[in-house]
């Protein structure tokens, strides 16, 4: 399979990692970078297969500014909802390119135990399950690759474990117990849940690799962007702060944003999420967890 990754933070170089054990894959970044077959934007676009790495508020400038339409097929690595617009990532692209040519990953899956060929489970969603299972063959032996149909649920999902995921870091930063982490991520887990079906996911989605699988993971380790957020929230330093210590895209900050906009609109309720919105918004996180026990 001939391959090309866009895109070349952590993910989109662990992508390129995992492609390239089967495949002719290339990869192109805004940013030159010294890796092997690295190609300029135009060789790129080129190419039939697409993994696009693309942080998830840049996808619609980035696409406005770069994309042609030649026939590509794309597989999405990004998670997110649009903060400007609300719009889940399968419509942003919908504008762009038709459906069956969209795919889009998940999964449990920290970029540097890919990059090692750590044993990983991901999931492969789209409405052409044929592409799907053409995404999901050309994974490494070292990935174990599902595909499904359920494209809202996957994008809620990987969007969702984010929030989930700061809300995590400031419970462990505050050290308030297993307990506490335990109760916080399966109630996440509804939270999310609820969300994903006011919008038509499916319920299994939310218990598989994409759901369950990636939120546990996210919301308890310090190899997340996201969960160091929370961290840094519960040492009172300022968002500021945080995102110049991280000196990296934490996509959980903006999918905060988007998730109270459109739950405020859609009248969803969604009290972890709401009480991550205040703490990224200067509210003292141990005021949040004594009004998520009282609500």
């Amino acid at each position: 399979m001939k391959l090309a990754i866009i895109g070349a933070g952590k993910w989109g170089q662990a992508l390129y990692h995992a492609y390239s054990q089967n495949n002719e894959v290339v990869i192109n970044s805004r940013t030159p970078k010294n890796i092997e077959n690295f190609v300029d934007l135009e060789e790129a676009l080129s190419y039939h297969y697409l993994v696009l790495a693309i942080p998830a508020q840049a996808v619609r400038t980035w696409m406005e500014a770069n994309f042609e339409d030649k026939g590509q097929n794309i597989l999405v690595a990004s998670k997110g909802i649009e903060t400007s617009t609300g719009n889940f990532l399968n419509e942003v692209y919908a504008s762009f390119i038709s459906d069956d040519r969209l795919a889009f990953i998940s999964g449990p899956s920290f970029a540097t135990e890919v990059q090692k060929s750590l044993p990983t489970a991901l999931k492969i969603s789209s409405t052409n399950q044929a592409l799907a299972q053409i995404y999901a063959d050309a994974l490494p032996s070292f990935i174990k690759g599902y595909v499904d149909n359920d494209v809202v649920g996957a994008e809620v999902a990987g969007a969702y474990k984010n929030v989930i995921a700061i809300a995590g870091g400031v419970c462990d930063g505050l050290e308030l117990g297993n307990n506490a982490r335990a109760a916080l991520i399966s109630r996440g887990l509804v939270e999310m849940t609820r969300f994903g079906k006011h919008f038509g996911a499916r319920d299994e989605t939310f218990l598989s690799l994409g759901g369950a699988g990636d939120l546990f993971l996210t919301a308890s380790s310090q190899l997340s962007r996201n969960y160091r957020v929370g961290l840094g929230l519960s040492k009172g330093k300022s968002l500021d702060e945080i995102l110049e210590e991280l000196g990296e895209v934490a996509e959980g900050i903006p999918t905060t944003m988007a998730l109270f906009n459109v739950a405020k609109k859609e009248d969803i309720y969604l009290p972890i999420a709401d009480e991550v919105y205040n703490m990224l918004n200067g509210k003292n996180p141990l005021e949040s967890v004594h009004d998520l026990l009282k609500s």
